[in-house]
């Protein structure tokens, strides 16, 4: 069973530390404290502190103005000094040091603060251009921007599709979007309806929501989202039009641009309907209940 002393022994230990005693340092002047007087022997057998450390903590309690040294012709005694004393001393030190680190806090807040400011004022002039490459790093952008588009979003769509319309993941994104009352506008090429599951994928876009035109040819791939962010994909001269690189630019001007593009081709385009009387293709499936 613990002993009560000891308890408070062990807490007091614990609250010198706290003014900025080591273990050591805490553990002598507690153990100096219950005695009138004792040898560095003494202080060691009580404190547990190493005999050979014993000198060296007891030189920093008289240093710091914890403990007093009394020589004699039996060897040099050491006492402590009055509690209240010894640590109205410790917790004076102690503000000091807070006074200077919260002046050297100052002047580094200042320093680096002008600093800070500075090179937020610096930006990159290619940082707002990012460069894709790879199905699955285009997929996955792709999805953050359309996840965060806020009001509008216009697409060229047309072969080769880094996720065809007909993938399950395709079709959930995008009617995720629709039931966000994203307006989404969509050109594709007529080629999108002459195979039979594209032709259902995007029929399904239509039904809930997508505004479509189709044309015979668009010049490239194109995302414009919110008249801010826009991607488009370029072909790899050397791999050709199985690899894709897509450029994705932040920037209003260029998106304010595009979108003229964008617009010009969605005029000359044919509704879905319109698509597939052209192509002789036959009757609209019914929207499903």
């Amino acid at each position: 069973m613990t002993r009560p002393e000891s308890m408070h022994s062990d807490n007091s230990i614990g609250q010198l530390t706290q003014l900025g005693l080591n273990i050591y340092e805490a553990k002598a002047y507690v153990a100096l404290v219950g005695r009138d007087s004792s040898s560095a022997t003494e202080v060691a057998e009580v404190s547990g502190v190493p005999r050979q450390r014993i000198y060296d903590i007891l030189a920093s309690l008289v240093e710091r103005g914890m403990a007093i040294s009394r020589p004699g012709r039996n060897g040099t005694k050491y006492a402590a000094v009055a509690p209240s004393n010894a640590l109205a001393g410790l917790l004076e030190r102690e503000q000091k040091r807070l006074n200077e680190l919260q002046a050297v806090t100052t002047s580094l807040t200042t320093a680096l603060g002008r600093q800070y400011k500075a090179g937020q004022e610096v930006s990159s002039p290619l940082e707002y251009i990012e460069v894709l490459r790879g199905r699955q790093a285009i997929n996955a952008r792709f999805a953050e921007i359309q996840e965060h588009c806020k009001k509008e979003i216009l697409i060229f769509t047309k072969p080769p599709y880094a996720m065809p319309p007909q993938e399950d993941q395709n079709k959930e994104e995008v009617i995720s979007t629709l039931k966000r009352q994203i307006v989404a506008r969509s050109v594709y090429e007529y080629s999108v309806l002459t195979n039979e599951e594209t032709r259902r994928a995007v029929e399904l876009f239509v039904r809930s929501g997508e505004d479509a035109r189709f044309v015979e040819r668009l010049p490239l791939k194109l995302v414009i989202v919110d008249e801010e962010i826009v991607m488009f994909a370029m072909e790899d001269p050397i791999a050709g039009r199985t690899e894709l690189t897509i450029m994705v630019v932040e920037q209003k001007q260029l998106a304010e641009m595009m979108k003229l593009a964008f617009e010009t081709m969605w005029a000359r385009g044919d509704t879905f309907e319109e698509a597939l009387m052209r192509l002789g293709i036959g009757e609209v499936s019914e929207q499903p209940s």
